[in-house]
């Protein structure tokens, strides 16, 4: 009778044993699991609105912030024209994380529409505008007034409602005397006919300029300095006088809607401090602030 008592107490004490174990096994797969859901969580992706002209720069930018934070991705940033830009985020609010356009005036719409943090906002770079015509092209500009000399024919401007390339274009023609601008800013009332018969104003983009120069449907274009160094086919041959235009600047921000405003606050800070992400932008031409 004792021994069938001992039998019965050791089964008992092992059947105990092996619940404690799968007790310990199932807290360590909840904690495993719920550990997972959190790295999870952490995880955040991020989508950028940036102008054309920083398509080269910023991946190689993006690239080295998540080579830093492995938990901070990115969406297929949007490059388009600062003006298109601001009208896609005005439609929608939750659209991008972070903003970056080319030009004061058309952040200043986004202020406007609140569209961003204005408190995040911050200048990030500056540009030089420059005439530029195809490699092996035998053009030269030394001054505007160029253009209205039979060795330039055609040249072409982005739009200036929608292109800040364009509407610094714009405003150098103005200081040559060739137009006078709306009160818009934007409109051009040509007073120099011949120039006006040679300028194709409607690119969409200052990349559909440095196509239009590369492939021969104009003579020169108007485009950044650091266009110069993401399209192939096109070399600078002027560049306009710092007063002919306002200053070039790129402010970024981040959006008012960001659901990850600090990560991307973080990333906007990285772009500005960070000495691998400031070799890149110099690298592309783009003048530091």
């Amino acid at each position: 009778m004792k021994k069938s008592m001992k039998l019965v107490a050791a089964a008992l004490a092992c059947a105990a044993l092996l619940a404690a174990m799968a007790g310990c096994s199932s807290s360590s797969n909840t904690s495993s699991s719920s550990a997972t859901s959190s790295a999870a969580a952490d995880k955040v992706e991020l989508q950028i609105f940036a102008a054309n002209s920083l398509e080269k720069a910023l991946p190689e930018v993006q690239a080295l912030y998540t080579k830093a934070h492995p938990e901070v991705t990115f969406a297929d940033t949007q490059f388009k024209a600062s003006g298109d830009l601001v009208s896609q985020l005005q439609a929608d609010a939750t659209a991008a994380d972070m903003l970056i356009t080319a030009s004061t005036a058309t952040m200043d719409k986004a202020v406007q529409n609140s569209s961003i943090d204005e408190g995040t906002r911050t200048d990030m770079f500056k540009n030089d505008l420059v005439v530029c015509a195809a490699e092996g092209s035998s053009i030269t500009v030394s001054s505007l007034d160029d253009l209205v000399g039979d060795s330039i024919k055609s040249f072409a401007i982005g739009a200036p409602a929608s292109v800040p390339a364009g509407k610094y274009a714009a405003q150098s023609l103005a200081s040559a005397g060739f137009l006078s601008l709306g009160e818009d800013g934007t409109t051009m009332n040509w007073q120099n006919p011949t120039v006006e018969e040679k300028c194709n104003a409607g690119a969409d983009k200052v990349g559909t300029v440095a196509s239009y120069v590369k492939e021969g449907q104009v003579d020169v274009g108007f485009v950044y300095s650091s266009d110069i160094y993401r399209y192939s086919g096109i070399k600078a041959i002027y560049t306009t006088p710092a007063d002919s235009h306002k200053a070039i600047k790129y402010p970024g921000a981040v959006t008012a809607q960001s659901a990850h405003a600090e990560a991307a606050a973080d990333f906007l800070n990285f772009c500005m401090t960070d000495a691998g992400a400031q070799k890149v932008f110099s690298e592309y031409g783009f003048e530091l602030m």
